[in-house]
């Protein structure tokens, strides 16, 4: 039996290709992926911008060809022995699961001593390093089958969690900075509920830091994106205030969001476009004391000039970089989504589906104001199916 899966050629090419089916070797998992999704990094990939984990010690240019996608949802097809999932319980086949996007060695410094996962000094990654060439192949989840080495992390989905919520998890999970900042907070004299937040790039990330900031008790968000579509979705999520970056410029921005936080600034700024130029903007626009998450520029995309002085010492800023979600957080994002489905219109973040045969058309339109957040459904039968919500319906 083969398996198809749409394959990153090279920079700005995807081809559908065949591979053999495999069997699960021990503790590995064949799993049957339903939706996965296309992140901001699959879209540095696809441009050929590749360079990852820079000044880390798994610093590395991505092989092409690659399966992408890390952000997945499906269920278990085979399983190699007993497998247990993230709270030990045996795996069936059969049962939905989220696996972890990435594979820690289990052994090095950062993983014997309780450090989040993405600290690995041997790290792999799904749909990354772990590219298509060497068998069993499918390291990604835009395949109608995924192969989930043994040691990967592996969560098992609530029963009122959708597929199509679900595939959000790993986004989700990689909000953890939103909790990190309101703990600062906490710690310099501010209050942890009822603050200020301003979220810059309403992306899919962005959207899910601001999900997660309305939930754990800002009191006013603060949205900037250059799509107007964006940021019609953050103001369904919660955002009283949203600017278009095309229509006004860094300087004009900061003092907007001033007017806007009582000529103070925002007390976290949440820095999610993937764009350096916007840790610059994030840095002067909070406030005295306050908290920047750096968690967008995961690929690197060069350096930028900013005054240690101005921009953090004399201003007493915390700066926290997010290189990845935690392991820990899986299961709680699925059971916040759960929880939330009624009060916030999280199904809605996925905008567009794609069979496999339009994967590079999905690729492409996941880069403009026509979509939020666009994932690929392998085993569909049709070649596409696209659906767009608006959020103007909200």
């Amino acid at each position: 039996m083969l398996v198809r899966a749409a394959v990153t050629a090279r920079p700005r090419c995807i081809e559908v290709r065949d591979f053999p089916m495999p069997e699960p070797g021990p503790g590995a998992v064949l799993m049957k992926v339903r939706y996965s999704g296309i992140c901001g990094t699959d879209k540095h990939t696809f441009r050929g911008e590749s360079k990852q984990y820079a000044g880390t010690p798994h610093e590395r240019d991505l092989t092409y060809p690659l399966i992408c996608g890390h952000e997945n949802v499906g269920r278990v097809e085979a399983i190699g022995g007993t497998v247990c999932d993230s709270e030990g319980n045996p795996l069936k086949v059969g049962d939905r699961i989220v696996p972890a996007a990435n594979v820690p060695c289990g052994t090095c410094h950062f993983c014997r001593n309780g450090y989040p996962y993405y600290f690995c000094e041997r790290l792999e990654d799904y749909g990354n390093s772990l590219h298509c060439a060497p068998a069993p192949h499918l390291f990604g989840g835009w395949a109608e089958y995924m192969y989930l080495l043994a040691g990967t992390p592996i969560f098992r989905v609530p029963d009122d969690l959708p597929d199509e919520v679900a595939v959000l998890t790993e986004i989700m999970a990689v909000t953890h900075g939103v909790e990190k900042a309101l703990a600062i907070i906490g710690m310099s004299g501010g209050n942890r509920f009822g603050g200020s937040v301003a979220v810059l790039g309403a992306g899919p990330l962005g959207l899910c830091h601001l999900i997660k900031a309305k939930l754990l008790g800002a009191g006013q968000i603060i949205a900037t994106d250059r799509f107007a579509s964006r940021l019609r979705a953050a103001e369904a999520f919660g955002a009283r205030t949203t600017f278009l970056t095309e229509e006004t410029d860094c300087a004009e921005r900061i003092a907007r969001v001033r007017e806007q936080t009582g000529g103070r600034g925002p007390d976290i700024v949440l820095s999610c476009s993937g764009v350096p130029e916007t840790f610059v903007e994030a840095l002067r626009m909070v406030r005295v004391g306050g908290v920047v998450v750096e968690a967008g520029t995961f690929v690197d995309m060069g350096p930028v000039s900013i005054n240690p002085n101005a921009d953090i010492c004399t201003k007493n800023v915390t700066v926290v970089g997010i290189g990845g979600e935690t392991a820990t957080s899986y299961m709680p994002a699925m059971r916040l989504m759960a929880a939330n489905l009624k009060q916030l219109p999280i199904d809605k973040l996925v905008s567009h589906r794609f069979g496999l045969d339009r994967t590079q058309e999905a690729v492409e339109i996941a880069q403009t104001g026509d979509a939020v957040k666009v994932v690929i459904a392998p085993n569909t039968k049709a070649d596409a199916l696209q659906q767009t919500r608006d959020f103007t319906l909200v």
